[in-house]
């Protein structure tokens, strides 16, 4: 007993040490990251700066779909990522809201304050534009935006960012005193289904999205110009001209050469013809700049056991350093009653936070990918093994106790050798739980970058493809099953034969 005992805590122990001092930690040649937001035309330009920097000899890092603007700006301000794609009406009315900075070279010199450049304007405007379908639209007479006033009835259904936008709902409602109070904010892409179903009647949209000619929908006039241009561009941290001068030189290959026309295509390619957004990438620079790159696909194998080692590595991790932390801190809470009521409400607390929110405020700690979604995922493991590792201890009959201390046992060997094993069973169950919890939970860690099983899942969604959100969601399902199987297996080691015998009736 005592051997299985050390064996799996030196494994928790070499987990997490892997954690807090990685390997990576050493390297002298840090590689240059390049980061998108969570929507298809984003990923697409991504990959062409993906492959456009290949092509110098580097070997970048991708960090697909991250989420929104906040999350890939303050990720570039803190080094997390090197370059990402964004608009110039983005940019002065989100980043730099507040500051009225209107033109291109006003927004170009404020960004130079905080250490980001910007490239010139690859060429299309991509503005927010309000859609709905046609033939709704028709039926209602509605050609432009001031006519939704007429209509305060309509449901609308926009992008949770535009919810909170600068130049979002909120500044659009004032500035066409728009009457609608049935509005709500959902994921952009889930969107367009509920359009399509009629459960809602209009929905933000971008001037360049495939879908808006895929679902017929109707694009309302601006007639007031709420809407800035919206000039798609290249954003890089300044330092990349000394540390990497070449990189920001091919940058420049794709200034004015991606026409609106041509973005469009690729948008369709991408969610319509389900092309994979590297190809589309390296055809685009192949008939554009003659520039031949090399578009690897990954087999549906080879994908799945990379995710798999990624959803582990997360799973691992979070969940060794939260049995280390855990049950020791069920033991106090146990032997402690006033501090153990503190602690089993600490961790009450932490479990009621969302788990995205959770996500986000790890964020400005410890920037993006594993570490915060690590951390996160510790935090929800802590409170069913506290909890459970309390009642085991709690629950021991109190003839058990009185025999142990009767044989003159001290406190330490108590609880070793009487205490822990009457509660194994109580503990393993806790684990066993905060396991499954923990592999459903970690798909979300692919929001800021940390891969696994939840990077299939974004992307489904992103292109309302149902086969991958379910190459996603089964492997999870079935991680979590086996996982569970695990610790049942377990038992046999850990939990004393007497408290394993099933009652006679």
């Amino acid at each position: 007993m005592k051997t299985y005992f050390f064996v799996i805590y030196l494994f928790l122990c070499n987990a997490v040490f892997a954690y807090l001092f990685p390997l990576t930690a050493y390297s002298s040649t840090p590689k240059i990251k390049i980061g998108s937001k969570k929507f298809t035309e984003s990923v697409i330009l991504g990959e062409i700066v993906n492959h456009l920097l290949k092509s110098t000899g580097e070997q970048p890092i991708y960090l697909r779909e991250l989420g929104g603007t906040r999350v890939l700006w303050n990720a570039l301000l803190k080094c997390e990522i090197d370059i990402y794609p964004e608009y110039t009406g983005t940019i002065s009315e989100e980043i730099l809201a507040g500051e009225e900075v209107r033109s291109e070279e006003e927004i170009r010199q404020a960004l130079i304050k905080r250490g980001i450049k910007m490239t010139d304007a690859l060429g299309f405007n991509n503005t927010y534009a309000i859609g709905m379908k046609e033939e709704v639209a028709e039926k209602l007479k509605i050609r432009k935006i001031s006519d939704l006033q007429r209509h305060p009835d309509l449901k609308f259904g926009f992008g949770n960012e535009f919810m909170d936008r600068g130049d979002g709902w909120p500044i659009l409602r004032r500035h066409y005193n728009l009457p609608q109070q049935n509005v709500r904010g959902l994921d952009h892409d889930l969107a367009y289904r509920g359009l399509e179903k009629g459960i809602i009647q209009a929905i933000d949209t971008y001037s360049t999205d495939a879908k808006i000619r895929y679902y017929n929908l109707r694009l309302l006039e601006d007639d007031m110009n709420h809407f800035p241009a919206y000039n798609a561009v290249i954003l890089y941290r300044s330092d990349l001209e000394e540390r990497a001068p070449h990189v920001v030189t091919v940058l420049k290959k794709i200034e004015n050469k991606i026409s609106r026309l041509e973005m469009v295509k690729m948008n369709f390619r991408a969610n319509m013809e389900m092309i994979p957004e590297n190809r589309i990438a390296a055809d685009f620079l192949s008939e554009s700049l003659s520039l031949e790159t090399e578009s690897y696909e990954e087999t549906a194998i080879s994908r799945l056991l990379r995710l798999t080692t990624e959803h582990l590595y997360l799973v691992t991790i979070s969940l060794s350093a939260a049995i280390l932390t855990s049950i020791p801190l069920g033991i106090v809470s146990a032997k402690r009653t006033t501090l153990g009521q503190i602690i089993l409400a600490i961790v009450g607390v932490l479990q009621t936070i969302p788990s995205l929110a959770l996500l986000v405020f790890m964020i400005p700690l410890l920037g993006i990918g594993g570490p915060p979604a690590i951390t996160a995922l510790f935090l929800y493991s802590l409170l069913p093994i506290v909890r459970n590792t309390y009642t085991g201890l709690h629950d021991i009959p109190s003839h058990i106790r009185e025999s142990a201390e009767a044989l003159g046992l001290p406190p330490g060997a108590r609880l070793r050798l009487v205490e822990l094993p009457m509660a194994s069973r109580s503990i393993l169950a806790g684990i066993k739980t905060s396991a499954v919890i923990n592999v459903g939970t970690a798909t979300l860690g692919a929001l800021i970058g940390a891969g696994g099983y939840g990077q299939l899942i974004l992307t489904g969604i992103r292109l309302d493809n149902i086969s991958l959100i379910l190459q996603g969601a089964v492997p999870a399902a079935v991680l979590a099953l086996i996982v569970q199987g695990g610790f049942e297996a377990l038992e046999r080691f850990f939990v004393p034969k007497g408290l394993r015998l099933k009652p006679t009736v």
